[in-house]
């Protein structure tokens, strides 16, 4: 039996930035990006970012320094998170992590192979903190997105958030 984490304390409204990293997925496309930003929402969250950027390292990690003005407290990116040559999320953004989550990594993994089996372990997705912000990388299908968001980022968000002592 999955215990739930004990209520947060603080009701808290967190600024969120929805980044998908693709190289051809449009606005009208990107059905990940688009529900990333409608469960953050449906959980009383604000998103105040979103972009879509080519799966080019640099472009990665600029938008950890570009969010400064907005008062994010947390960067999900989806999509460059497996093993194929274009995919350098997981690269890019372990590079700029001052502290690392490791259990986020591990438990989506587990979940992801109770639904997808072996293939889970060509999943790269990763957590951290990176200048006070929660940096959170999935993949982009839509139902690791589902997965990672509804299961591991949203119930723990506040909790993160305070943690941080944002």
């Amino acid at each position: 039996m999955v215990q739930k984490p004990h209520p947060d304390q603080v009701a808290m409204n967190v600024n969120c930035a929805v980044i998908t990293v693709s190289d051809t997925r449009t606005e009208e496309t990107d059905r990940s990006g688009q529900l990333i930003q409608q469960l953050v929402r449906d959980a009383g969250h604000t998103v105040v970012i979103y972009r879509i950027i080519k799966d080019e390292p640099i472009q990665i990690q600029t938008q950890l320094t570009d969010f400064n003005q907005f008062s994010v407290k947390a960067v999900i990116f989806n999509g460059g998170t497996g093993i194929a040559p274009r995919d350098t999320t997981y690269d890019a953004l372990e590079k700029l992590l001052e502290k690392t989550l490791p259990g986020f990594g591990e438990l989506f993994r587990t979940l992801s192979y109770q639904e997808i089996g072996s293939r889970a372990i060509a999943s790269r997705a990763v957590a951290g903190i990176y200048q006070q912000k929660l940096v959170f990388s999935i993949p982009g299908s839509t139902n690791a997105v589902k997965l990672a968001v509804q299961q591991l980022i949203l119930p723990e968000l506040i909790h993160l958030v305070t943690q941080l002592g944002s």
